[in-house]
């Protein structure tokens, strides 16, 4: 789950980490409301869930109001952006980049870069040289000699060494506090008072504990969320929307990593990868077709099925189809108990041109060269 950058920073203040004070605003009357209230100059920042930076500094109250009418008339990957958050401008000297992250060889990795202000990835990619790691054990946390040698990685001043000690550990104890797989302070800037503050920040939570996690759980922004992320959460399907042109459907993460990386062997892509699970049921597959319908040029099953019969899986697969009223492209790779007889029962309902494979590369071989040609309509 990810949260807002104004909802992280609020976790972060909890855990002692400085932030600048800041209001959110959902109309333009909120946003001059809250610049005047700060006096200015003012930086109005775009709150979207998948943290793309779209900021503007105002100098009057104004400003403020029509820069805020500006952005919440953006659309941020797909979704409208429906609150600003308002802070006092804050002059710096320097910005870091400080992050830490689960890791399941390691624990936690936390990184630091002098970089601050770009994406993690950007970072990576075009400037490696800078990155400082290291990794965090759990049962002892950050500890000093840690912290400063990410200190000393980013060159700051010795001075300010305890300072960062201070954040690094309590960025680590409010990612464990939270369940998160992902903290960012970014960027970890200088003040012209020379004290470090968090002027961005990002918590992505761990889905799989929200059940433990009610307080995150209930400010949850369902509205920022892609609708079909919403649609796929509501009906237990893991979905990631990719910029290719084959829906994949998998029963497993595994299966699915796998199905890309073939995918990008024979120089075709997926357009949205979701994952059913071990429960292969005719209202899962019914739902991911929906959800794959307007992106897809074709459509790659790879299932493998081991809780149950693939024939019970091909009866599922065609029922969900005749609900569906769409014609694509779509091949059929069925794999485990029974997988010739569940092969042979889709082969059996004459789908026009419905192809079906006995491995994944068979699979992939075929979508890509355009699979067959199935009309759901009936």
């Amino acid at each position: 789950m990810y949260l807002h950058e104004y909802q992280s920073k609020q976790y972060f203040a909890r855990f002692g980490i400085q932030t600048p004070p800041g209001k959110i605003a959902e109309t333009e009357q909120e946003a001059f409301n809250a610049a005047a209230e700060f006096g200015v100059p003012v930086v109005v920042n775009a709150q979207a869930l998948d943290h793309q930076r779209v900021f503007r500094l105002a100098s009057t109250p104004d400003q403020a109001r029509a820069i805020a009418a500006d952005i919440l008339a953006m659309t941020i990957s797909g979704v409208r952006v429906g609150t600003v958050l308002i802070e006092p401008a804050v002059a710096v000297s320097a910005e870091y980049f400080l992050g830490i992250y689960g890791d399941r060889g390691s624990s936690w990795l936390m990184i630091a870069s002098p970089e601050g202000g770009r994406d993690i990835i950007e970072i990576e990619r075009e400037h490696p040289q800078t990155l400082c790691r290291e990794t965090i054990k759990p049962f002892l946390g950050v500890l000093e000699f840690q912290a400063r040698n990410l200190a000393s990685g980013l060159n700051l001043p010795r001075e300010q060494w305890n300072a960062f000690t201070q954040i690094a550990q309590n960025l680590y104890r409010c990612a464990v506090a939270c369940d998160a797989i992902r903290a960012e302070i970014n960027p970890l800037s200088f003040t012209a008072n020379g004290d470090l503050i968090a002027l961005g920040g990002k918590l992505v939570i761990d889905d799989n504990a929200l059940f433990r996690q009610t307080e995150l759980a209930s400010i949850r922004d369902v509205k920022a969320e892609p609708q079909s992320v919403v649609a796929a959460r509501a009906a237990g399907i893991s979905y990631v929307h990719l910029s290719g042109t084959i829906g994949c459907v998998v029963s497993g993460a595994g299966l699915g990593m796998a199905t890309l990386d073939m995918l990008a062997r024979h120089n075709a892509a997926g357009s949205s990868l979701l994952d059913l699970g071990g429960d292969i049921q005719r209202d899962k597959i019914s739902a991911a077709l929906r959800l794959i319908l307007p992106e897809a040029q074709s459509v790659l099953f790879n299932i493998f099925a081991d809780k149950t019969s693939c024939i019970e899986v091909a009866r599922e697969l065609l029922a969900a189809f005749s609900t569906i009223q769409a014609a694509l492209p779509l091949v059929i790779r069925l794999a485990g108990r029974d997988a010739e007889a569940g092969r042979a029962a889709l082969e059996a309902a004459n789908l026009p041109l419905l192809s079906t494979a006995a491995t994944t590369y068979e699979a992939v071989e075929a979508v890509s060269k355009g699979g067959g040609h199935v009309d759901f309509s009936g």
